[in-house]
């Protein structure tokens, strides 16, 4: 009787225990639902009050930053703020750009698919992902590791395979994958890279903050045509230092 009883009493507590743990999935889940929900409406408010309202209008580029979950590229304590018009640190100094930036220097280099992008300054990783979400194959160099081995994490779960991310000082390219069609450059040198310009593809852009740290720098579009470039002053920016 004793041992039936207490059969009867584990089989109770199984079940209970059982009913708690799907019950405390289902809330889960509906909370990532919900958030995920609510991270989709931030998202849209992003593209329509800070990108359409200004001078955002390729629809690709519009595509890309409606689809691309910004939120999972920041850290998770800030992921609130993901969609604010602002950037944010990502840490070792680092930050994302605002989205307002990221659309129009992606904007700026006329992206379609196929076309092959180096970025120096991988950070997060965020750029890299819309240039990929464009179809464009994307090749992106970042001299810290730890942000390195973040942004591969982060592309490897929204399965950007058209992105390949290595460690590496940006000063010196990616000759192994040269020329570009386009390169886009998310911190500052006090000076155009001289490597970054031969490797550039004739007919190719370059979009590229340029400048003093501690001083407003110069968003310059640079067009290379029969190994001339042509330079245009387009933004007054404030990115942080380009290291090597």
């Amino acid at each position: 009787m004793a041992h039936k009883t207490k059969k009867k009493i584990f089989n109770s507590t199984t079940k209970f225990l059982f009913l708690v743990v799907t019950i405390f999935l289902s809330i889960f889940a509906i909370k990532i639902n919900l958030m995920s929900q609510n991270f989709e409406k931030l998202r849209e408010k992003m593209v329509s009050e800070q990108l359409m309202t200004r001078d955002i209008t390729s629809k690709v580029v519009l595509d890309a930053m409606l689809t691309v979950p910004r939120h999972l590229f920041v850290p998770e304590d800030i992921q609130d703020f993901a969609y604010i018009d602002r950037p944010l640190p990502i840490g070792l100094e680092q930050t994302i750009s605002q989205p307002y930036i990221v659309a129009f220097m992606t904007q700026s280099l006329d992206p379609l698919p196929g076309m092959k992008i180096l970025e120096i300054g991988t950070g997060s990783g965020y750029q890299a992902a819309i240039l990929a979400q464009i179809g464009c194959e994307v090749y992106t160099i970042e001299i810290f590791d730890e942000l390195v081995k973040n942004a591969k994490k982060v592309l490897s779960k929204l399965k950007y395979n058209n992105v390949k991310v290595k460690c590496g000082n940006g000063y010196i390219g990616w000759q192994e994958y040269a020329p570009f069609d386009a390169i886009i450059v998310t911190a500052a040198p006090d000076k155009i890279p001289e490597k970054l310009i031969e490797q550039l593809k004739d007919g190719g852009k370059m979009i590229i903050p340029v400048g003093n740290q501690n001083s407003v720098q110069s968003l310059k579009l640079l067009t290379k045509k029969d190994n001339e470039i042509t330079e245009k002053d387009l933004l007054s920016v404030l990115f942080v230092p380009m290291l090597e």
